[in-house]
């Protein structure tokens, strides 16, 4: 009973109550995260890149 109920509610609140975005929205939201994300990987292979020649003359001059 309690179970059953459960997924009443679930399906009605699903069904009913929630605000679904449209396909120009959740197109519009993935080319958000895929630009940030591309920015966020260039940062971070910019800072690699950087790090990586600072310690490559770190090991030059001491080894």
């Amino acid at each position: 009973m309690k179970l059953t109920n459960y997924f009443n509610e679930s399906y009605n609140e699903l069904v009913h109550k929630v605000s679904w975005p449209t396909w120009n929205e959740l197109r519009n939201s993935a080319i958000v995260v895929m630009v940030a994300s591309f920015i966020i990987a260039l940062v971070i292979f910019m800072l690699d890149s950087g790090f990586r020649g600072l310690m490559k003359l770190i090991y030059s001059v001491f080894y």
